[in-house]
């Protein structure tokens, strides 16, 4: 068997194992979130988000409404040296984003079933 006949059976047998796994993942809610901060990130959104007294607040101040806050929740950056990951019971993280011309953090208290979002500061640029 010639090289060019193993290249084709490899790439015939691996087409085929990648149509049977898209019909077996098809639909699936699956992700690779393997670092730390997207594996935080999905943590805190899997709970209920409760928002402090202050940081509704300064929403109100600033005219924010809650989709911006749950875009900063998807797409923000975790700063652990910021927080305090491993505080016990709950876990403090600090996370920031920066789009629309401003530049939004906040921390959030990681519980086992609630986050807590506190301490919101908004710069506009």
């Amino acid at each position: 068997m010639t090289l060019l006949q193993r290249i084709g059976y490899y790439l015939g047998g691996f087409s085929i194992g990648l149509i049977i796994l898209a019909f077996f993942l098809n639909g699936k809610k699956a992700s690779c979130s393997y670092g730390p901060e997207a594996r935080t990130m999905k943590n805190i959104n899997s709970k209920k988000i409760i928002y402090g007294a202050d940081f509704e607040k300064t929403l109100a101040e600033h005219k924010i409404d809650t989709a911006t806050i749950n875009s900063v929740l998807k797409r923000g950056d975790i700063d652990f040296s910021k927080g305090e990951p491993r505080k016990k019971p709950c876990g403090l993280y600090y996370i920031e984003d920066s789009s629309n011309n401003s530049e939004i953090s906040f921390f959030v208290e990681n519980c086992d079933s609630i986050a807590t979002l506190s301490g919101l500061s908004i710069k506009n640029d």
